[in-house]
């Protein structure tokens, strides 16, 4: 299997060179891509004492996780390799975490997943993304204990953008990342258009990353995350909900929207929630007609959508969960 693994980088010296080791000490065959978002630190020499082993692809600012990954994964696309896997600069991957993953990617399997773990080997990052009949995304298993992973593998919802393989005619088909989403959910938003299309996601629990969590992230302004979230997450649903399933998962994100603003205004981070409010109203239109194509070429249907769906909050919602109770006795009340 022809494959390419690509690397966004944006100022990360400070363990950028284990990263690509141990992606160059994989036990199978790749072509390593590195996309560097305009690092103004010494990730250039990095990657310059690397000479041919890699392919660099220069930008001239930052362009986020998805302006890192595209020119990559358009790379891959344009020199016909049969897969293309995305790799956190900030995560260091096990020798057979390729050839494991590798192992899943076929028939109509788009995209296949691994243990992401943390640094110290303690602890689960990801186990794959889900996403629940609220409208919430959130990542499996993360902040549990590693015994907690699969153990063999299996069918999920979606994968994380930090060490996953996917399908390059998958790709062809249903397009790459959305530059829109810049950073954050870019990778369920895929997902979900896979799934949508008829692709199929896995996780292989026997290919294992480890993840330096937020290293990159933490480096952002602040408020940076905030935005993303209030602009990212009903890009989301507006794309992707079925028509079948919007009268049960709107009207549940709706509530948990306005829920994240007031506790973002209790944070002091109300304008950071308002700007990226404004900026999904600002690409509405554009979603809905990328919506429109995504709907109309969905080869599923809603049932099938709501049956992998999570049906219940998000893994350690609890202020959800009360406001939820809260709605449903004054729901009750309304009805006596």
């Amino acid at each position: 299997m022809k494959t390419a693994v690509v690397v966004p980088n944006w100022n990360g010296e400070d363990w950028l060179r284990e990263c690509l080791d141990s992606l160059l000490s994989q036990s199978v065959p790749l072509t390593l891509i590195v996309v560097d978002n305009g690092s103004s630190d010494l990730s250039r020499n990095i990657l310059t004492s690397y000479d041919e082993k890699i392919v660099t692809i220069q930008r001239e600012k930052n362009y986020g996780f998805t302006g890192g990954v595209n020119p990559g994964i358009e790379y891959a696309i344009e020199n016909n390799f049969d897969a293309v896997a995305l790799f956190n600069n900030d995560a260091v991957a096990e020798k057979t975490w390729l050839e494991e993953l590798q192992k899943e990617l076929r028939g109509d399997v788009g995209i296949v997943t691994c243990s992401l773990q943390t640094f110290d080997k303690k602890m689960i990052d990801s186990t794959g993304d889900q996403m629940t009949v609220w409208g919430l995304p959130y990542p499996r298993g993360r902040h549990t204990p590693v015994e907690n992973a699969p153990k063999e593998p299996e069918y999920i919802f979606g994968a994380s953008g930090g060490a996953t393989l996917y399908s390059v005619p998958m790709l062809r088909e249903i397009g790459i990342f959305d530059d829109d989403f810049f950073a954050y959910y870019e990778d369920v938003d895929l997902s979900y258009r896979a799934q949508l299309a008829g692709w199929k996601v896995k996780i292989n629990p026997a290919s294992i990353a480890y993840h330096r969590i937020n290293a990159t992230s933490n480096r952002m302004p602040s408020g940076f995350r905030v935005y993303q979230t209030f602009k990212n997450m009903p890009m989301v649903n507006k794309k992707n909900t079925p028509k079948g399933l919007r009268h049960i998962v709107y009207p549940r994100f709706a509530l948990a929207y306005a829920s994240f603003f007031f506790a973002a205004l209790f944070r002091g981070q109300g304008w950071s929630a308002f700007r990226g409010f404004c900026k999904f109203i600002a690409l509405s239109p554009k979603k809905a007609r990328e919506r429109h194509h995504i709907q109309a070429n969905k080869k599923v249907d809603a049932h099938y959508i709501f049956s992998i769906m999570t049906h219940d909050l998000p893994e350690n919602s609890d202020k959800l969960r009360k406001l939820r109770s809260s709605w449903w006795i004054l729901t009750m009340k309304n009805k006596r």
